[in-house]
């Protein structure tokens, strides 16, 4: 009899307990997940922005709503076994969910090809070597690893970050040195300030869209204290690490990416090296957890899903990086109340516990989460405050109050037609 082939992404079911890694593995590839380019540079912004002892203080106070924000995720995936857009058929129904999940996915596709370009277009100023030829070079590398799933995502997490923190910290501690030292790091203040609620927004607005992915990481995590203890960790030094480097590189030379600090110190190799690593560990996260979401929608494996996205971003990655960032970072918007609807769904209205999901009978969609899910995105565009909030907050206030309005007009429903069956 022919073994039958298991999908070792476990793509359109749940991680068994014998496929989950324990806390090292699953720390070094959420810490590879948070080490990412952009998060550079908003650190430069603030690091321009504020005094150094506010933008410490930002930097906790915004890592901590991370943290927060994806820990309880983290808790969910691990508790079920279940990748972001799994979860997001118990509250948005089975066809719901592929909104979700087409969003999350066209989101990571187009970041996956900006990602790419932004290794490209700087490595070809710094070395001569054809913009194209990089970025084919790139987009096959990134898609390799996302390919071969989340074993070799800890693989390249295990060199990635350690070579990343060794070369990016000696070449911040290089540019501090150039200002005078720690001292006149501390020492500095602001030509043009920002407020607290902007710089909160920037920190809090540059990894919250990813962070709501999550649980496509995290559901192979063990216990549900390790899935939760090395996201909140990775967040608060994986994140706060780049928003350092980016502040100390802003401050020091002008440049927030630390490569491009590099570049100018002259450490042409070790800035190609961070860099490459650099976008690699987000690149290939990035690219994986679009794979999960179409395979939600086309129920094919991820792992051939995963290829022609790469192929996509990849071709593209050229124009989304001169066009299209600024329609990713709308985009990106209407992404933490998917993850707001999840926990509300989980933690509020289910008690914190899912019935299994092999048997489960979904709704084909289920409304109240659409509903809730477009007022919170209005929320973070409209409403004035720290957006990403306004979108997380709102997301599962309306959809709490919406499910519970439902559910007794349902019951309402059922008892007047049980009252007239008994008097017929």
């Amino acid at each position: 009899m022919e073994k039958q082939k298991v999908d070792l992404d476990f793509s359109l079911e749940v991680v068994p307990q014998e496929h989950r890694s324990g806390f090292w593995r699953m720390l070094v590839v959420m810490l590879g997940f948070t080490f990412f380019s952009a998060s550079m540079l908003s650190g430069g912004t603030l690091g321009l922005g504020l005094s150094m002892t506010q933008f410490i203080w930002i930097v906790l106070a915004g890592n901590l709503i991370l943290g927060a924000y994806t820990g309880a995720l983290a808790y969910i995936a691990a508790k079920t076994g279940l990748s972001t857009h799994l979860l997001t058929r118990y509250a948005f129904g089975e066809k719901g969910s592929y909104l979700s999940s087409f969003l999350l996915s066209a989101t990571q596709i187009g970041w996956f090809g900006v990602g790419v370009a932004m290794f490209a277009v700087p490595v070809q100023k710094a070395t001569g070597i054809d913009t194209y030829l990089l970025i084919a070079a790139a987009g096959l590398m990134m898609t390799g690893t996302a390919f071969f799933g989340m074993k070799a995502l800890a693989i390249l997490s295990f060199i990635a970050v350690p070579a990343i923190v060794a070369l990016g910290g000696f070449s911040a501690l290089e540019a501090v040195d150039s200002i005078g030292g720690f001292q006149a790091l501390m020492q500095h203040e602001p030509k043009e300030t920002i407020s607290m609620a902007a710089a909160l927004t920037i920190c809090v607005g540059s990894f919250i869209s990813g962070g709501t992915l999550t649980p496509d990481f995290t559901r192979f995590a063990n216990t549900k204290r390790t899935s939760v203890i090395t996201t909140v960790v990775a967040f608060f030094i994986g994140n706060s690490l780049m928003f350092g480097f980016g502040a100390v590189g802003a401050i020091a030379t002008g440049q927030s990416d630390i490569s491009e600090v590099m570049f100018l110190q002259g450490l042409i190799i070790p800035a190609i090296i961070v860099l490459g690593l650099n976008i690699w560990t987000t690149n290939d996260n990035s690219i994986y957890a679009s794979g999960l979401g179409i395979s939600n929608i086309t129920k094919i494996k991820k792992s051939k899903v995963v290829i022609f996205n790469g192929i996509i971003g990849t071709i593209l990655a050229v124009w989304l990086y001169n066009n299209f960032v600024g329609f990713l970072t709308l985009l990106g918007a209407a992404l933490p109340p998917i993850g707001a609807i999840i926990v509300a769904d989980f933690f509020i209205l289910n008690r914190g516990k899912y019935p299994e999901f092999k048997s489960m009978k979904f709704k084909t969609v289920n409304w109240s989460a659409l509903a809730a899910w477009a007022i919170g995105a209005a929320g973070a565009k409209f409403v004035p405050g720290i957006p990403p909030l306004n979108g997380i907050i709102g997301a599962a206030l309306v959809y709490v109050v919406l499910s519970i309005l439902v559910k007794k007009a349902a019951a309402s429903k059922t008892k007047i037609k049980v009252e007239r069956m008994t008097e017929a």
